[in-house]
């Protein structure tokens, strides 16, 4: 059984280290020593909430991600990553602030639970339902070419007005990443009924054992959330 657990990342830094040091050894296994947006000062920012994939086993973290509320003492890490290749991205991301915006970023898991589904599709849904809570109308993120499609399911839309029509050679030259935004994350109107369905759910509990079925699969999960 996987736990799927969201908290302020203030409030646990023992799990935040164990987060910082999956992610180093997923990045180290692509070829990627240091990435601009993985620095670690996030673990100090209160607009921070991380969500992780735990072992009910081993208590050993497989996955994770971010989600980054936008504020003035720390720029997004989006902004961070690609300012250099395109500088209108920082006065983009800046018109939302009022508003209320923030990112998606840091999203890994380990081998261990590759082809299940956890990582990129189930951690996504519980970042999304955690956006009323904090007060975001909209989010970005940053996607690999095989997360766009997802990204997409999801309701997000390729930001075609920053990079090359969105894309850019991150994190490394051999590697593209996608500038994407949605627009609105709170109704959710461009993400597919079935996501849809289940990030609701998830939003009406703080407390939750998930069901699923991916590629015929049964999965069960127990969600839990710690942000208030």
């Amino acid at each position: 059984m996987f736990k799927l657990i969201a908290f302020r990342a203030i409030n646990d830094p023992e799990r935040c280290q164990k987060f910082i040091e999956g992610h180093r050894q997923v990045l180290e296994s692509i070829g990627v020593k240091k990435v601009t947006s993985a620095n670690n000062s996030w673990i100090n920012n209160p607009d921070v909430i991380v969500v992780i994939v735990e072992s009910d086993e081993d208590g050993l973290i497989y996955g994770g991600a971010r989600i980054h509320r936008a504020n003035k003492d720390y720029p997004l890490p989006m902004v961070e990553a690609i300012e250099e290749l395109d500088s209108s991205i920082k006065d983009v991301i800046e018109k939302d602030i009022d508003a209320g915006t923030g990112e998606i970023c840091g999203m890994w898991n380990s081998r261990k639970i590759t082809g299940l589904g956890i990582g990129a599709i189930f951690m996504s849904k519980a970042c999304l339902a955690l956006t009323p809570k904090l007060n975001l109308t909209s989010l970005y993120a940053l996607f690999a070419p095989v997360t766009v499609k997802l990204g997409l399911e999801m309701g997000y839309e390729i930001l075609t007005q920053v990079g090359n029509n969105g894309t850019f050679y991150y994190p490394k030259l051999d590697l593209i990443a996608t500038a994407m935004k949605m627009y609105d994350s709170e109704n959710l109107p461009m993400t597919t009924q079935e996501h849809r369905d289940s990030i609701f759910k998830i939003r009406d509990n703080d407390t939750l054992e998930i069901e699923e079925n991916y590629r015929g699969r049964e999965i069960k999960l127990t969600y839990t959330s710690y942000v208030q």
